[in-house]
């Protein structure tokens, strides 16, 4: 199966966010899909945030992480996860905070004068959502488990993509209606 980069691959509403999506099923072991782990897919990232990224103005087109620092960005994409999910589900704790300012400024200095670079982008994306006066709107989407921003004007988004993840959740509970399963 070939593998592409569309615009659900951004729905997180950040760089870092979107970063950390990069990880397909991570809560499951048997199933779980690091797109990163191919190169190629971790070059093809920086097309895809240039066009499709929540981002993508204030990063401009983003250039691939030298190979020499690649290890650096799937490190970084840990931190924010873990950072971010905890911070989420009200499990949050300083070592994870730390650990993750640790790898942006591991990011930074590696990076060094490579603004447009995928790890330095999401190494400032990560600071950015650190410094958002709203970190209520951070989400995980109950589908995929995918970390996204909710900014619709109420706080009632549920999902990262209501045409990919919204969408599977309702046609699967209008199947279990129809089957007479009434289960949620």
């Amino acid at each position: 199966m070939t593998f592409s980069w569309t615009p659900h691959r951004f729905s997180g509403g950040a760089l870092a966010l979107d970063v950390a999506n990069a990880v397909v099923l991570r809560d499951d072991p048997a199933r779980r899909i690091d797109r990163f782990a191919d190169p190629a897919a971790m070059d093809a990232f920086c097309a895809g945030a240039s066009n499709y990224g929540a981002e993508r103005d204030l990063f401009g087109a983003l250039a691939p992480v030298r190979e020499d620092a690649r290890n650096g960005l799937v490190a970084l994409r840990e931190a924010i996860d873990a950072h971010f999910r905890a911070e989420i589900e009200g499990t949050g704790t300083p070592d994870l905070l730390a650990d993750l300012l640790e790898a942006i400024a591991a990011t930074l200095r590696r990076s060094g004068a490579r603004p447009q670079a995928l790890d330095t982008a999401t190494a400032r994306s990560a600071l950015l959502l650190l410094a958002q006066s709203e970190p209520d709107r951070l989400k995980i989407c109950p589908n995929c488990r995918w970390l996204f921003i909710d900014r619709s004007r109420n706080r009632s988004r549920a999902w990262c993509d209501m045409a990919v993840c919204g969408n599977r959740v309702k046609a699967s509970r209008h199947y279990r209606r129809r089957r007479g399963d009434q289960r949620p």
